[in-house]
């Protein structure tokens, strides 16, 4: 039987009623680029347990969840005493298996930590839960870009905040904003001296907007950046952003796994 998340205590969060919180790890079996990389062993340790033991470690005071849709996923997790639930197969998102993990937790907001950020912190964590107890019906989090090259790198999604609040205006591929007095050639240095910000595929969600996201339209700019967000924000939702400078390491291919091999030391 799964344990219900926690009731935590108003104003802990930010928030000024008492709330349900849970964090939930939407894990996918095969993977494009990196195939079967949330199995792959890392100095003995399979990628996903050691994103589960960092999540624990970070924030043992939130309910910790694995939305899985593999046998073998449920498997490893459960090995180390985690909780698991197992999804449908044929999701499209991972946004889609989080609602339906959600409907056996019963969360009132949900965080979203991706199954192969092996370095989330708990200041991450707990900035976002912030975020989700304000008035925003979505939350996620950026950190500045540091050099040209990865301002330029369409696998790096930018985001645009605005700049009297905490909240997000758009995501792209593209390297925005545009320098257009340069032409777009901008240097390191003009990165770092402008509002350059990487997303980070960390989230928190309000269960409302968690169980319609999957029936929302799909938005022309989803289509065009391939990027879901988008159809938040396309749909009149808010997407409140906060700043990190916490390092991450996304292992999306077996070079970043080696990456963070070598960080391991």
């Amino acid at each position: 039987m799964l344990a219900s998340a926690c009731n935590l205590k108003a104003g802990r969060y930010g928030g000024g009623a008492m709330s349900k919180l849970a964090l939930v790890v939407p894990c996918r079996l095969e993977s494009t680029r990196f195939p079967r990389k949330l199995l792959h062993v890392i100095k003995g340790k399979p990628l996903l347990l050691w994103v589960a033991e960092q999540i624990a470690r970070e924030a043992p005071e939130i309910p910790l969840y694995f939305a899985v849709d593999h046998e073998l996923l449920r498997d490893c997790v459960e090995s180390r005493g985690f909780r698991a639930i197992l999804t449908r197969a044929d999701h499209a998102s991972g946004t889609d298996r989080l609602a339906e993990a959600n409907t056996v937790i019963g969360a009132d907001h949900v965080i979203n930590v991706q199954a192969d950020e092996p370095l989330v912190s708990a200041r991450q964590i707990r900035a976002l839960a912030e975020l989700i107890a304000g008035p925003a019906d979505m939350a996620t989090l950026a950190t500045p870009f540091t050099t040209a090259a990865d301002f330029a790198n369409p696998n790096q999604v930018k985001v645009v905040l605005a700049s009297s609040a905490q909240q997000a205006l758009y995501f792209s591929r593209s390297p925005i904003p545009y320098a257009r007095d340069l032409g777009g050639r901008v240097d390191d240095a003009w990165v770092r001296a402008n509002p350059c910000f990487r997303h980070l595929g960390l989230y928190a969600y309000k269960a409302a907007l968690l169980q319609k996201f999957a029936s929302l339209p799909v938005g022309r700019l989803e289509q065009i950046e391939k990027l879901e967000q988008l159809r938040v924000l396309e749909n009149g939702y808010t997407i409140a952003c906060g700043l990190t400078e916490d390092p991450t390491i996304g292992v999306d291919t077996p070079e970043d796994a080696e990456k963070f091999e070598r960080w391991l030391g």
